[in-house]
């Protein structure tokens, strides 16, 4: 498997690592255009995973507590999914997690991907929140190593 884990560049790379985070995150849930984004883009680490000039999986990782980092918007072009891109793209957010700083991970998993985390070392704490009434998510943690 050849890939680039890196931020976006350029406005054809964000325009792409946007779109890709609507496609997989929010069209299913028949939410509008625009729902994919959020004031912690600004803040946030921004991982694209690129396979050749297409990006294929995506993150963002976002300061939680002062020794905890968060992940979110983690998504994976839907026919590559079970591939290994969502271990990758995660194996990243922990290694930058753990270049800052941080000891522990925290993320609200979709109730279809909380078997995936499992497999990574995350570990289920508590159901968290219903996303637009919709998707049921699950509070999960990882410590850093």
């Amino acid at each position: 498997m050849d890939y680039e884990i890196r931020t976006p560049e350029n406005q054809q790379e964000w325009d792409a690592y946007f779109d890709l985070r609507y496609r997989i995150l929010r069209e299913p849930l028949d939410q509008p255009r625009g729902s994919e984004r959020n004031d912690g883009d600004e803040s946030g680490i921004h991982f694209a995973l690129f396979s050749g000039n297409r990006i294929v999986a995506i993150a963002r990782l976002d300061h939680f507590e002062e020794q905890c980092a968060q992940v979110r918007f983690v998504a994976v072009e839907a026919e590559l999914q079970g591939r290994g891109y969502g271990k990758l793209i995660m194996e990243s957010t922990e290694i930058k997690a753990l270049q800052s700083g941080y000891t522990e991970m925290v993320l609200h998993a979709r109730d279809y991907a909380v078997e995936f985390y499992k497999s990574i070392g995350y570990e289920w704490v508590a159901p968290s929140h219903n996303l637009f009434g919709i998707l049921q998510h699950y509070k999960m943690t990882k410590k850093l190593s």
